[in-house]
This record gives C-alpha cells, sequence and structure tokens, in this order.
C-alpha cells in the first residue's frame, strides 16, 4: 500500500491541509460533515497515521559539486540539524540526490517524499527551478536549506544574501574605496546573483561607478579561480582598490594568484569574501568576510519540520538569516 499523507488527501478532498490534519486527529474546530468527508477519502486512500518521524534525513542535491564538493557550509548545516534531531531523540541519515541524473534523480525524490517515516532537510545550495520540481507535493514534512523555489511553496532557511553583499560593499565604500570591483563565479546558483544585486545597490547609493571591466569572472573551486584570475592579470589590467568576491572559496585562490602576481593584499588591493569557511581567518592576510550561520540554519531548519507535525498550517515561510560581518585584515581603509 502507497504512503499517502495530509497534502494529498487536501488536493483530493480541496479542504486545506490544516484541516485535514485537525480532522484526522480528531481536533475540536472541524465540522461534522467536513472531518467525515475527510476520514472517508483517508480510509479510500490508504492513509496511516504515523505517531512519530523515524529519523530525519538529511538530502544533499548535488548538481555539479562545483560548488558543494570543496565548499564546508554544508557540514556545520549537518551538525544542527543532528543537534536537534538528538534532542527529540531522532537519528540523523543521510542521502545524495544527484541531480545531473534526471530519471534517478526523480526516482530517489519521489521516494524519500513519500516516506511518512522520515522528515527532510534538503540542502538546496546548487539547485535550480527544474531540480525543485522533482521535490514538489511532499507528502513527508520537509524543509528546504540555503534554497528557495519561486515556483513551489517550500518552508525554507536561507541567508540574506542581497543585503549582506549590500554592507560588506557599503563597508568599503565608507572606508574611502572608490574603485570596487566585483569576482563572479561562471558557475551560477540562485543565491549568485542576489549578492550581485546587492553590490549593484550599494554602488549606486555610495555614488560610484560600476567599471564593467572589474567584473571578473572566476571558477567556483580554489585551482579554478586562481587559474582565471591568473590569467586576467596576466593582461595587466588597470586593478580597481578593492574586490568584493562571492564567495571565500573564490576568493582565497584569486588572492593566491594576486600574489603570486606580487599584488600586495590589502596595501594595493582590499578583498572583502563571503561565508566566513574555517580556513578565511588563517590565510595570508585573514580574511574580511560574512559569516553565514551554517549551523544555525540547519537547527532551525529541523525545529520548523517538528512544527509541521505538531502544527500543520495552509502556508509556509521563508526564513532569512542575517549574515556577521568579520573584520580582518584583508581590508586597506584609505
Amino acid at each position: 500500500m502507497r504512503n499517502v499523507g495530509v497534502r494529498e488527501i487536501s488536493r483530493i478532498t480541496g479542504f486545506s491541509p490544516a484541516t485535514v490534519s485537525n480532522a484526522l486527529n480528531n481536533k475540536r474546530g472541524v465540522n461534522k460533515d467536513t472531518a467525515e468527508t475527510i476520514r472517508r477519502v483517508a480510509k479510500e486512500l490508504g492513509y496511516e497515521r504515523a505517531e512519530r518521524l523515524d529519523h530525519i534525513r538529511f538530502v544533499l542535491a548535488r548538481k555539479s559539486g562545483k560548488i558543494l564538493d570543496e565548499g564546508t557550509f554544508h557540514p556545520g548545516v549537518i551538525e544542527g540539524v543532528e543537534r536537534v534531531a538528538a534532542q527529540y531523540k531522532l537519528q540523523t541519515t543521510f542521502t545524495t540526490v544527484e541531480l545531473g541524473n534526471r530519471g534517478v534523480a526523480a526516482k530517489q525524490a519521489y521516494e524519500i517524499t513519500h516516506d511518512m517515516s522520515n522528515g527532510i532537510v534538503l540542502l538546496g545550495t546548487e539547485m535550480t527551478e527544474e531540480d525543485y520540481a522533482l521535490f514538489r507535493d511532499p507528502q513527508a514534512p520537509l524543509v528546504v536549506v540555503d534554497g528557495w523555489s519561486d515556483r513551489y511553496f517550500f518552508e525554507s532557511v536561507v541567508t540574506q544574501n542581497e543585503n549582506s553583499a549590500f554592507r560588506a560593499v557599503i563597508y568599503l565604500a565608507e572606508h574611502g574605496h572608490k574603485e570596487i570591483g566585483y569576482i563572479a563565479g561562471n558557475y551560477r546558483i540562485k543565491n549568485f546573483p542576489l549578492r550581485e544585486r546587492g553590490y549593484r545597490r550599494a554602488m549606486r547609493e555610495a555614488g560610484l561607478d560600476i567599471n564593467p571591466a572589474w567584473r571578473v569572472e572566476v571558477g567556483t573551486t580554489v585551482n579554478t579561480s586562481y587559474d582565471a584570475m591568473k590569467a586576467w592579470l596576466a593582461k595587466n589590467p588597470k586593478l580597481p582598490t578593492a574586490f568584493f568576491v562571492e564567495n571565500d572559496i573564490m576568493a582565497l585562490g584569486c588572492m593566491r594568484a594576486m600574489a603570486e602576481h606580487g599584488i600586495q593584499i590589502p596595501d594595493e588591493v582590499s578583498v572583502i569574501g563571503f561565508d566566513d569557511l574555517p580556513y578565511a581567518s588563517i590565510c595570508n592576510p585573514p580574511l574580511t568576510t560574512a559569516r553565514v550561520p551554517n549551523r544555525e540554519m540547519g537547527e532551525i531548519a529541523t525545529r520548523r519540520l517538528m512544527e509541521q507535525i505538531r502544527e500543520p498550517r495552509d502556508y509556509t515561510c521563508v526564513t532569512h538569516l542575517s549574515t556577521t560581518f568579520v573584520e580582518r585584515q584583508s581590508v586597506k581603509f584609505l
């Protein structure tokens, strides 16, 4: 017998998920006829109410690995998931869905989202809109971390990408920088355009010109960003006084290339990254960056899962977490 959840019963009966949940749990406030209709349809569909979750499943949705494979963002998220799951006496299991193989990924996603014994924390860092379609209408509770969908309504926990980049660039402007470049990843996850939008908004508000020549596109790993920056510097371009970089991994590769080219950081070029990965504090010079609360994102996502089970509602929320700006030695005050 296939697993049937509250959302499917809601879709078939036309009643909201909250009304369906209340009727199935014999709560007050549901019209008698409505409750009977819901229970009848649930029985016909073979609905069996799970008393509690067996486990929390952390799903790493991997598109290319160009962001996830070298990053240390998601281990922090996992730590947060495990911490809250343990508070509920639940184990955490792990599944990787390779989105590049569409047929296999679709089968995996269906099995995961229709397993009523698990609550799902889905890492959306590399996911695109077409990927979210695989997880639409989940029967099991599901929360997306570091991702969101514009077409489907998922409970999501994300970073304030635009405002964080805006504040970083304003910081540079307030400390005398008028020529500020932008280092962009050539693999465009959904976070990156928002960070670029924050950069552009900050430049406009500071009354600074955006020079297209100072938008440098690089790879999203340490080595590929190093290679691309090295190639750009080989043309001996006029340099800005500062760069905002879309993440710390790219910043590290670019800083290495600049150092080899004889460019002194921060005396000649200042650099700000994004994420505050562990090596940011020990690279040379230590990197000024925006710290993403990855562990807290995992904790909040897991609590949202438990809320979906205890108190189902008719709507979803996107929770935006701010970053913490971390000042180190990669920025010079002019």
